[in-house]
């Protein structure tokens, strides 16, 4: 069922089809949306790389148990200097193809009754936008919480809105520099740098992210430096972003950096009060994928 704003307009066609029109109040100007499409086959194999039981670490709602479900592929290409690389680059710097099915969604959930969360993250997950789709149909069916982590690059009008938007905008310290080596042993180039930075800060899709799905919160990635900060508290206030729904990141893809930064990040968020979010899962295990 799509999901239907209160001006819309609705077109049934006569095979069952809707067609759904925006009209602004007092005027009679329709604006064609969009329905976002399903996904029809359950066995495909999807741009899915990781699906597993694990605990969210970050942001509002860590602590709780959940379902992880990781897509492959993203707009973004991330690199922190000392803080590392994008900490999935297999899905992003180097993005690997996937291997689950939606069945394997399902059946992961069938095991694990008991949990009644989801972190649909990635790579960029609303790069498929049918996945993402198909997710608020089953989470809605499951009594199901989602929240997609989103670095805010693309802007999807769900069927049904989804529960929380993690939202994690990329900032200059995101900027691969040239000739750093990659992961996999590539050199970043002109090329590289200019697809990260295609869709680097897309305040229009993040805009209508906010004000179209339940609830949001705000988790910038932080290098310890004024530069970084000045330019996370700018957006800040610029999308009229609550503190409270702020949560600062440390940069860092090994326990090692996270070691280092974590005493940063205690300091500057007690001064500015902003909220911290750790990265627990790399505290925890490392550079261990699936956890």
């Amino acid at each position: 069922m799509q999901h239907i704003m209160e001006n819309d307009l609705i077109y049934e066609s006569p095979n069952g089809g809707k067609t759904v029109y925006q009209r602004e109040i007092g005027s009679s100007d329709r604006k064609l949306v969009n329905k976002l499409k399903r996904i029809e086959d359950y066995n495909k194999v999807l741009p899915v790389l990781e699906v597993y039981r694990c605990v969210q670490s970050e942001g509002s709602r860590f602590g709780r148990p959940t379902i992880a479900v990781r897509t492959t592929g993203c707009t973004h290409r991330c690199y922190f200097g000392e803080g590392g690389w994008c900490d999935s680059w297999y899905t992003s710097i180097h993005p690997e193809k996937g291997t689950f099915t939606f069945n394997d969604i399902i059946k992961m959930y069938d095991e694990n009754p008991q949990v009644k969360e989801m972190m649909l993250t990635g790579g960029s997950p609303t790069m498929h936008p049918a996945l993402v789709n198909e997710i608020t149909h089953f989470a809605n069916e499951r009594n199901i919480l989602v929240t997609i982590e989103t670095e805010g690059s693309h802007f999807l009008e769900t069927d049904y809105p989804l529960d929380l938007i993690s939202l994690s905008p990329k900032f200059s310290n995101s900027v691969p520099v040239l000739g750093a080596v990659t992961p996999n042993g590539a050199i970043a180039d002109e090329r590289m740098v200019k697809v990260h930075n295609r869709l680097r800060l897309n305040k229009d899709a993040i805009r209508k992210t906010i004000d179209y799905h339940k609830d949001y919160h705000f988790k910038p990635v932080w290098n310890g430096t004024d530069e970084n900060l000045e330019e996370i508290e700018a957006f800040r206030v610029e999308m009229d972003i609550p503190k409270e729904k702020t949560f600062v990141m440390p940069a860092g893809d090994t326990r090692e950096q996270l070691v280092k930064m974590y005493p940063l990040v205690f300091e500057m968020v007690a001064e500015k009060g902003y909220n911290m979010t750790g990265r627990d899962h790399i505290i925890a295990y490392d550079t261990e994928r699936g956890v």
